[in-house]
C-alpha cells in the first residue's frame, strides 16, 4: 500500500520576474514500512517537498495523497486531524518545549488532541521505555543530552500512532556519531515497527540507512537508487 503518493507537485512562489519554482512537477511515493531518503542542495526543493506532504502548506498545482486521502478535499481542520493522527514529525532543532519535562513533552500531541493527562502521560512512558530514556521522563530538554533528545524528540512523533514519519534534516545540528545512531533508530522504526519515514537530508552517511534514495536538483527529483540490502550499507 501506498501511505504517500503525490503526482506532479509544483509549488510557485512570487509572481512575475520574482517568481521562484519550489517544487516543479514532483510524482513519488512511499510504500508502507519504507524508508525513503531525500537528497539534494539547499534550496533544491526538499523541505517545500516534505511541508507539502505533510498538510503544512498548499501546492500550486498536483495531489498529494496520504494513505489514499486526497489533502486537496481536506479543509484546514481535517488536515490538523490527519497530522494528528497519521503523521508524526521530527524537525532538525527537535522543537521540544524547554520548560516541560521529556514525559509532558512525549504525551503532547496526545493532550493536545483531547487525551486525559494521565492516560496520555502513561502512552507516553511507553514509548520513552521503548526507546530507552525512560530513566530521564522526568528532565526538561535542557538537562538532557543531544542523543537523549533526539530520542524524546522520535517517542514524541510515534506516541500518536502515526503511519508516516516526516523528518526535516534531523541530523543537521547533531555529531557524526550521534547522527549515526539517529540514523539506525529510523531504520529501527521502520523494521521494528512498521512506520514509513520520509527523510530529507544532506548527509549521506544517513540516507545510507533508506531503503530508496531520491536526490533532488531545481525542484526536480532527477535521479532514484534503491540500496542493495534492506537498511544499506552502515560500514
Amino acid at each position: 500500500m501506498k501511505i504517500v503518493e503525490t503526482e506532479n507537485l509544483t509549488r510557485i512562489y512570487g509572481s512575475g520576474e520574482a517568481q521562484v519554482n519550489a517544487l516543479d512537477g514532483v510524482s513519488l511515493h512511499v510504500d508502507t514500512g519504507e524508508f525513503v531518503a531525500v537528497m539534494g542542495p539547499s534550496g533544491c526543493g526538499k523541505s517545500t517537498l516534505l511541508h507539502l506532504v505533510g498538510g503544512l502548506d498548499r501546492p500550486s498545482k498536483g495531489v498529494v495523497k496520504i494513505e489514499g486521502q486526497d489533502l486537496s478535499n481536506l479543509n484546514d481542520d481535517d488536515l490538523t486531524d490527519l497530522r494528528r493522527e497519521h503523521i508524526g514529525f521530527i524537525f532538525q532543532f527537535f522543537n521540544l518545549i524547554p520548560t516541560l519535562s521529556a514525559l509532558d513533552n512525549t504525551a503532547l500531541p496526545l493532550v493536545l488532541g483531547g487525551m486525559k493527562p494521565g492516560d496520555a502521560q502513561a502512552k507516553a512512558a511507553e514509548w520513552l521505555a521503548k526507546l530507552e530514556v525512560a530513566d530521564r521522563s522526568t528532565h526538561r530538554p535542557e538537562e538532557l543530552s543531544g542523543g537523549q533528545r533526539q530520542r524524546v524528540a522520535i517517542a514524541r512523533s510515534l506516541v500518536t500512532d502515526p503511519t508516516l514519519i516526516l523528518a526535516d534534516e534531523p541530523t543537521g545540528n547533531l555529531d557524526s556519531k550521534a547522527a549515526q545512531e539517529f540514523a539506525a533508530l529510523l531504520r529501527e522504526i521502520v523494521d521494528r515497527w512498521e512506520r514509513s519515514i520520509l527523510l530529507v537530508t544532506h548527509d549521506p552517511r544517513i540516507s545510507s540507512y533508506a531503503d530508496r534514495i531520491l536526490q533532488m536538483k531545481d525542484g526536480r527529483i532527477t535521479e532514484q537508487t534503491e540500496n542493495k540490502r534492506k537498511g544499506g550499507n552502515h560500514a
